[in-house]
């Protein structure tokens, strides 16, 4: 089984991007990276985030605000965000606080600038087909795996397994577009593990650790693990038990796979917006 590592991915879309800012006239890709509050993993994907658009030569700033902002404040410093001319893309780090309208921002984000693919049009426009929105980074990131990979889609029988508007839903859409069959599995399917043995792709976004294990996979299917958990003994793991599957033919770890990729979307996404400017 191949063993195939997100930063092996990621380079290969770092340097295509760092040539093309190092071609564009005029103002470099700018984001804006708005975080409410201290939470770890935003923190850390923040980092990341920094760290890849230094890379490629992009500019971000980074706009922080205590947890107990109030709803008018946290909106109207937003709108500011959203109406500045000199910022090309936005990441909103979520979820907000519970006491912030995080739907009013996502109707409200500007869909030219919306990388992250949380608002309605670039969703709708990621279930009709339309590639010129942004979906979620990460059903993207699974996306670039499968093509840096060479996997011809037409036709394969795919299995997804989970049904947010973050992985599941759109992921499942984006295959469908490459011409795969998918079949969508939830906590109500019946026998999610026969679906997955009769299929040659898995998507695992669950969030159950260690899930999917050799009795899910067929032999020689290809398994990208999209979940992120805590195991018992507090390790961070996927939803894909790795060390089980040693039939298949390609998977993606956890950590190390999907997650890696993510930001590499993200600057993808900021370039095509620049260039739409």
């Amino acid at each position: 089984m191949e063993i195939l590592r997100g930063a092996t991915v990621a380079k290969a879309l770092t340097e295509s991007l760092k040539e093309q800012v190092e071609k564009m006239e005029g103002a470099k890709p700018k984001l804006a990276i708005i975080r409410v509050g201290e939470r770890a993993d935003d923190v850390s994907y923040e980092r990341g985030a920094l760290s890849r658009m230094d890379k490629i030569g992009m500019d971000c700033e980074v706009f922080v605000y205590p947890e107990d902002i109030t709803n008018d404040a946290f909106q109207k410093a937003f709108d500011e965000i959203n109406e500045n001319p000199e910022i090309d893309g936005i990441l909103m780090l979520r979820p907000l606080p519970k006491h912030l309208d995080e739907k009013a921002v996502e109707n409200r984000i500007d869909p030219r600038k919306d990388l992250d693919g949380i608002s309605p049009i670039n969703l709708a426009k990621v279930f009709a087909g339309d590639e010129s929105g942004y979906g979620p980074c990460t059903a993207e990131a699974v996306m670039e795996i499968l093509e840096y990979a060479g996997i011809d889609l037409t036709g394969k029988k795919t299995a997804v397994i989970g049904r947010s508007l973050v992985i599941g839903k759109p992921v499942a859409m984006m295959l469908m577009k490459k011409n795969a069959t998918v079949t969508i599995c939830h906590t109500r399917t019946v026998d999610t593990k026969e679906i997955c043995r009769n299929s040659e792709i898995i998507v695992a976004a669950a969030g159950a650790a260690r899930m999917v294990d050799a009795s899910y996979v067929s032999d020689g299917a290809v398994v990208i693990d999209v979940g992120i958990n805590v195991d018992e003994a507090g390790n961070l793991c996927g939803d894909v038990a790795l060390d089980t599957i040693t039939n298949a033919s390609l998977a993606t770890p956890v950590p190390g796979g999907v997650g890696s990729v993510t930001t590499s979307i993200l600057a993808k996404h900021l370039m095509k917006a620049a260039q739409n400017r």
